[in-house]
């Protein structure tokens, strides 16, 4: 499809934006509410300087919009919600504006030029002629102990915790923007270091059936093919460039959780993870239908054995309370039992251990679930019905709602901005459930940057963040470190995808203040920053890591450069004066080469630094 930059005069371009200043948008002047395509873009690219939106490819939908005065809006269900698109009279479509997108966010108020703009290409193309947003808002921080660094925030919460190779790989790519837009497209980020690391493995794409035939011959052990899962999610945390995909992975593996370890998931566990982190930044449609049509989940919730004279409400009843609408969507216990029903004939091969659509087992009849009504009529056609059923739910506004929770309350705060909430979805209802444009939309926004340090790290987020701090590395050959690692995670009370409900881990600080979870991060950190356990774990001398190669001269200042090696920034003074204190030293005291600081109890101050607030905000 042929690049579509927004080049129409003035009366088609500033005609989408004119509303912001009272002019009329709309296609004809006599219809107010009319059916028009809308050209929904899933590839492109926009230059904040210029305002250019430049839409490598689209996919045309129909919609019922409404030309009010100052806005486009869009028939959702019963409401009309506005919309970030303009009237093109020559595509005789609405079309995708990111200058005025940015504008409806209160990211910068455009202003209609009075001239035409002229078309550098020619042809067929029109331009939008919104200028540039406003400045980008400051980073902004109520925390003291987290510095307002936009580069160290995005490491922080896009990823597993500030490293020096991530603050490089932040530079290269030009600052934090983008290197954002680097991580929404990961297959154009070079990792073959850490897909070097997890080879190490079993192969996750690798079919179930293979896997079912290997553990059965006895030539590869169950659990050892189930603990994979644990040990690959590690290491691309700790060690892969592409962060956000696999913090993503793990949003969503949290989302749609199958449980490791449980029962008959030896040989499908790890398959399940890898179509997960296939979907994880695509759309949410695609990977609702790829989640509850898997061996695992049709195993661990139950629906493998579910039939139409007995349907297994527990996949079901999931699908609309953890999975998609949520609990308060204004479903009752009749459409449970339908979403059961509908589900009855989804299950496994018992010989291969693959999905398996089995229609015999399929309950025939009228269903309905909130406003999804279907006449099921067969058995054959009972997997369409399903598949109808999945793509309903998920472009649902309580779905939307829902996700946009989530995504924000992961990303910004355990009680994020309503008004966030609110155009992440409906960027997600606009862009048919595509994940990545709600992501972009979310990392622009004024309440992320705003929301420096307020995010407690879980505990393996605090882990893996300790082993990125420290530059650790991975063991130079076998799994044995990683594994250890594993155990690790699992005696902090949270390995990763061990959440031992449909749950998954919770991810608001409450649920993690405790004085077992303190107790056990104090243990973790001691470990990790002597190289006790795992002792395997590559690392720089700790001292080469926190201290420049020629010695500060006192004692202030070594632990100045400590904390700025670990934080970025000095402690507060009082912070300061602890740290000196526990060492019995003034600020002022001389440092030499063989002072207790830079020596036999630089692992202690190293650790207590890292046990502090300084590096346990997310």
């Amino acid at each position: 499809m042929d690049t579509l930059v927004r080049r129409d005069v003035l009366a088609a371009a500033v005609a989408g934006l004119a509303g912001l200043f009272g002019v009329p948008s709309e296609p004809a002047a006599a219809a107010r509410i009319r059916t028009v395509e809308k050209q929904i873009p899933l590839k492109y690219t926009y230059n904040p300087a210029t305002g250019v939106t430049k839409v490598r490819s689209f996919r045309r939908k129909k919609v019922v919009v409404k030309f009010a005065k100052k806005w486009v809006l869009e028939k959702r269900g019963r409401k009309w919600v506005r919309i970030p698109y303009v009237w093109s009279p020559k595509r005789k479509a609405l079309v995708y504006s990111r200058a005025l997108h940015l504008a409806l966010l209160g990211k910068g108020r455009p202003t209609p030029s009075p001239d035409p703009v002229t078309d550098p290409v020619g042809g067929d193309d029109a331009t939008d002629p919104t200028p540039p947003p406003g400045p980008e808002p400051p980073v902004l921080s109520d925390n003291p102990y987290i510095p307002a660094d936009l580069s160290r925030h995005v490491l922080r919460r896009l990823g597993y915790g500030v490293s020096p190779a991530g603050l490089a790989d932040v530079a290269r790519a030009g600052g934090p923007a983008p290197w954002i837009e680097q991580q929404l497209d990961p297959a154009a980020i070079d990792d073959g270091a850490c897909e070097a690391i997890v080879a190490r493995l079993p192969d996750q794409a690798e079919p179930i059936w293979e896997v079912r035939e290997a553990i059965r011959t006895g030539e590869r052990e169950g659990w050892r093919q189930l603990t994979s899962v644990h040990t690959g999610h590690i290491m691309r945390a700790a060690w892969s460039r592409r962060q956000l995909l696999t913090v993503m992975e793990e949003f969503w593996a949290n989302h749609f959780n199958v449980t490791v370890p449980s029962d008959n998931i030896d040989e499908s566990r790890a398959h399940y993870q890898h179509v997960i982190r296939t979907h994880s930044l695509g759309r949410f449609d695609d990977l609702l239908l790829a989640t509850s049509m898997h061996p695992s989940m049709l195993t661990y919730l139950n629906n493998r054995d579910s039939d139409a004279e007995h349907p297994n409400e527990n996949q079901g009843r999931e699908l609309l309370e953890l999975h998609t609408v949520g609990i308060d969507a204004g479903y009752d216990e009749t459409d449970v039992l339908d979403s059961a029903r509908i589900l009855t004939g989804l299950s496994v091969d018992n010989e291969s251990g693959e999905y398996e659509y089995k229609p015999w087992r399929h309950w025939v009849g009228p269903v309905r679930v909130l406003d999804f009504a279907h006449l099921n009529p067969t058995r054959t056609g009972g997997e369409a019905v399903v598949r109808a059923y999945l793509r309903y739910l998920a472009t649902h506004p309580a779905t939307a709602r829902r996700i946009a929770l989530k995504l924000a309350r992961r990303f910004v705060s355990d009680n994020p901005p309503d008004a966030l909430v609110n155009d992440l979805a409906s960027e997600y209802l606009a862009r048919d459930t595509a994940i990545a444009p709600v992501l972009r939309l979310l990392f622009e926004s004024a309440a992320f940057r705003a929301s420096v340090g307020a995010k407690t790290s879980r505990p393996f987020e605090s882990m893996v963040a300790t082993m990125r701090t420290l530059d650790v590395g991975p063991e130079e050959s076998g799994i044995d470190a990683a594994t250890s690692l594993v155990w690790m995670a699992e005696s902090l009370g949270q390995a990763p995808f061990g959440a031992p409900y449909p749950t998954g881990w919770p991810d608001v600080a409450a649920a993690w203040s405790s004085t077992a979870v303190t107790l056990n991060r104090w243990n973790t950190t001691r470990n990790l920053v002597s190289g006790w356990w795992p002792s395997e774990l590559t690392r720089p001398a700790l001292r080469d890591r926190v201290l420049p190669a020629n010695l500060p001269g006192t004692h202030g200042e070594a632990v100045d450069a400590i904390a700025t090696a670990l934080f970025g920034m000095p402690l507060a003074e009082g912070h300061r004066a602890a740290v000196l204190g526990f060492v019995g030293k003034t600020a002022g005291a001389t440092l030499r080469s063989n002072s207790a600081l830079v020596t036999w109890r630089l692992a202690e101050v190293v650790s207590l630094m890292l046990d502090s607030p300084y590096h346990h905000y997310r």
